[in-house]
């Protein structure tokens, strides 16, 4: 039984930044090839970034992307990478954008995978399911692919799919196990979202079963604006086993040994000569619906050097952790893609500024990191005393600007009461946060949480204000549960907690007014919580929730409340998701609206 030596690069590509990607190509498969691989796998799209979203309807982008990929399969030949396979993402096009008066129904943009083999672009496959559903809107921007591409690489036939074809039955991989062949390669830009990690092994086992051949899968890492992709590459065999896994939010490239069945079909028959492949025939359609396009690869694999080789098995973490390692990575990526230096947030002493500000010195070392404490006549002692421990425990840079006086001078020219009055607090603060940012360049991080943002629980302009929201994905109850973990994790590593306990024990609160609490105005966030992933997480509507057990008079108030604050999530900033239905991409509702659960 032949065996090749894979290597699955789990890389962090930028959106647009077409040559930096492709330098990327290089230097990993240089990396491959130091460790014996006959093939490499780079992730979907990779020389684009994913997603591109409406820069595929740029015949600029698209026109980049075809030359970048011609140009990178000489650049490895001439970096002598040439005997080395190498698999790796890219847009292509067959015909006008579907945005064109010219376009042909069935011709346009196409999400496409390239076998680079001898400095040429030695085999092309086209992605055949195209997912609409969630964040992704792809039969809005590219035409399915009709027929798998399987290469004969030395005596195994290699199929070459695409992400979501490894999501839906049938198609690629029910072509793929009429073609015979011995090694389905799929290449991911899959999201995070918890819990995602322990779906993926069963679908690849299922895909790999259907298919009845080994399956390696490669994923991205990354953020990418509110996306952020976690990896969790591996090859698994035709009977469900396991061989390697790379871990969660780490580049890495994972090189393993894979004895794969070779198809006696041609396989005694010489390359073509002259060239890199040759198009040796196409079958007819199954009852998958495909067509199989065979191609010869005329280079062979280049012999396997040195003892074998074995990737292992990361090892799964907790929620927290892996929550955790999304949120640090989309504030990192975000920062660094999006060209800022540093980024400053409002410490209020409580526990939604004190993670923010944990995950922002994580991400970004202290000396990036700048936290302003913003006391007002309302604001307890402790709060005060609370941030600035935080600021000590962390060792970002700490200021403290009293708003008081520019409170007073607003109410000096203006008769305010009540609600206002709380609100002209929140604003002030956010326009020191703008003043700093715009005085010294920083990218000001915004603290509300899932909760908060699903119930309108913010001040429009004030406490909300922002170009980047960590938590925006992350429900109260869990940003308890990430401060815990944080805490322990950092004791346990003989560190010192860098978050007070304080913030976490104290009862949440705005202190916009004397004595002010959170449950003034919201029900128990343990309750509140429960209510709000039945409703947004689950689409669930009222009757299901007051069966479930929820009052009905609150799952009412609830209800209203998240259906009247669409208003104030359609201004939020952007924030990384982590749940199955995040604000903004995942739920898109109109601010306009008079349907009501229950009327």
């Amino acid at each position: 039984m032949p065996s090749l030596r894979l290597a699955l690069a789990q890389v962090n590509s930028t959106v647009g930044d077409i040559p930096g990607n492709a330098a990327a190509v290089r230097r990993w498969t240089r990396r491959a090839a130091d460790a014996g691989a006959q093939l490499v796998a780079f992730p979907e799209m990779m020389l684009t970034g994913y997603p591109i979203e409406d820069l595929v309807f740029r015949d600029s982008l698209v026109a980049a992307s075809r030359a970048a990929v011609r140009q990178l399969a000489a650049d490895l030949a001439a970096d002598g990478l040439g005997d080395v396979a190498v698999v790796v993402g890219y847009v292509d096009a067959d015909g006008p954008a579907p945005t064109s008066a010219d376009a042909v129904p069935g011709s346009g943009r196409r999400d496409a995978s390239a076998l680079l083999l001898g400095g040429e672009v030695a085999a092309t496959y086209f992605k055949h399911h195209l997912p609409n559903y969630g964040v992704f809107d792809e039969d809005r921007y590219f035409e399915p692919g009709t027929s798998l591409t399987v290469v004969r690489f030395g005596d195994v036939d290699v199929a070459l799919t695409v992400c979501e074809d490894l999501w839906q039955a049938g198609g690629p991989f029910a072509a793929a196990r009429r073609a015979r062949v011995g090694l389905v390669v799929n290449i991911n830009a899959s999201p995070y979202e918890l819990d995602k990690d322990d779906v993926r092994l069963p679908l690849v086992r299922r895909r790999a079963a259907e298919a009845g051949a080994t399956v390696a899968y490669v994923n991205m890492i990354g953020g990418q604006d509110e996306l952020v992709f976690d990896g969790d590459s591996m090859i698994v065999t035709a009977t469900g086993e396991l061989l390697t896994r790379a871990g969660q939010f780490t580049e890495e490239l994972l090189v393993h040994d894979v004895e794969v069945e070779a198809d006696p079909v041609d396989a005694a028959a010489p390359p073509a000569p002259g060239a890199s492949a040759e198009s040796l025939h196409g079958e007819v359609r199954g009852d998958d619906d495909l067509t199989i396009e065979r191609v010869r690869l005329a280079v062979a694999p280049r012999p396997l050097t040195g003892g074998p080789a074995d990737g292992g098995i990361a090892e799964r973490v907790t929620d927290e952790a892996e929550i955790w390692s999304a949120l640090t990575l989309g504030l990192h990526d975000y920062v660094e893609k999006n060209g800022f230096r540093s980024v400053v947030l409002g410490l209020s002493g409580g526990i939604d500024s004190a993670v923010v500000a944990a995950i922002a010195v994580d991400a970004l070392g202290p000396q990036r990191v700048v936290g302003v404490s913003m006391p007002s006549g309302y604001s307890s002692t402790h709060s005060r005393d609370d941030a600035a421990d935080l600021a000590k425990r962390t060792g970002l840079d700490y200021r403290s600007e009293p708003i008081q006086p520019m409170v007073d001078a607003f109410l000096a020219n203006m008769s305010l009461s009540g609600l206002a009055v709380e609100n002209l607090q929140a604003r002030v603060r956010g326009v020191i946060l703008m003043a700093l940012s715009n005085q010294e360049g920083h990218l000001v991080l915004t603290t509300g949480n899932k909760s908060e943002l699903a119930v309108g629980y913010s001040t429009l302009y004030g406490d909300s204000v922002g170009g980047f929201n960590p938590l925006k994905d992350v429900p109260k109850t869990m940003v308890w549960r990430l401060a815990k973990w944080r805490n322990s994790d950092a004791a346990r590593r003989g560190g010192e907690p860098p978050i007070p306990e304080n913030s976490i024990t104290k009862p949440p609160s705005a202190e916009l007014r004397p004595g002010q609490v959170d449950t003034d105005s919201l029900p128990d966030y343990d309750v509140l919580d429960a209510i709000l992933s039945g409703y947004i997480d689950g689409d669930r509507g009222r009757d299901d929730l007051i069966a479930a057990g929820h009052d009905a008079a609150l799952v009412d108030r609830v209800l209203r409340m998240v259906d009247i604050a669409e208003y104030k999530r359609r201004q939020s900033a952007p924030g990384t998701k982590i749940s199955i239905k995040a604000f903004g991409r995942d739920r898109r509702l109109p601010i306009t609206n008079r349907f009501r659960e229950g009327a």
